[in-house]
């Protein structure tokens, strides 16, 4: 790899990074039953997975989301987040980045992938949230979850189709 394509790899992460953690912290409903926020920063973890792959996908998850974490008083979650989003664009990206890559359009393969990255991410804060305070408790925060996932789905397919010719 040349020193411009490495740099331009690195700007590429790092605006993602940052667009990853601009989106959960200006776009959030805080939850009051779960003391946490639904936001649509998924859906910018899903278009760096698929735009950049599982590398990008996977440190702009979980460095953005941590990073809004951190700067919105959610501290306690910061490391959490940082592995299950890691994983939930690291997941995103290995199942669909490919195939998003190859069609230049949303197939059943691309929308699976970015279903079960939801599901993850679901299952990883329920997981999570039942060690820390209980998995009865932590069911609270399911409901939420899934809508943000869900919905960051819904909203990421017309954006992968408007970026489908987009060069990165």
């Amino acid at each position: 790899m040349s020193k411009t394509s490495n740099l331009r790899s690195l700007v590429l992460t790092a605006l993602f990074i940052a667009l990853v953690a601009l989106a959960t912290m200006v776009i959030n409903v805080p939850m009051v039953a779960t003391q946490g926020f639904i936001n649509v920063g998924d859906t910018v973890i899903f278009l760096s997975a698929l735009l950049m792959g599982p590398r990008v996908g996977a440190l702009a998850g979980g460095l953005g989301s941590a990073l809004a974490d951190l700067l919105l008083g959610y501290a306690h979650w910061a490391p959490w987040t940082l592995v299950i989003k890691s994983i939930e664009g690291l997941l995103v990206a290995l199942l669909g980045y490919h195939a998003y890559r190859q069609d230049k359009h949303i197939g059943s393969r691309v929308v699976m992938a970015l279903v079960l990255a939801a599901l993850w991410m679901v299952f990883g804060y329920y997981l999570v949230g039942g060690f820390v305070v209980g998995f009865k408790p932590a069911l609270a925060s399911v409901p939420g979850n899934l809508i943000q996932g869900l919905g960051s789905v819904v909203l990421a397919i017309p954006l992968l189709h408007a970026f489908r010719n987009l060069r990165l």
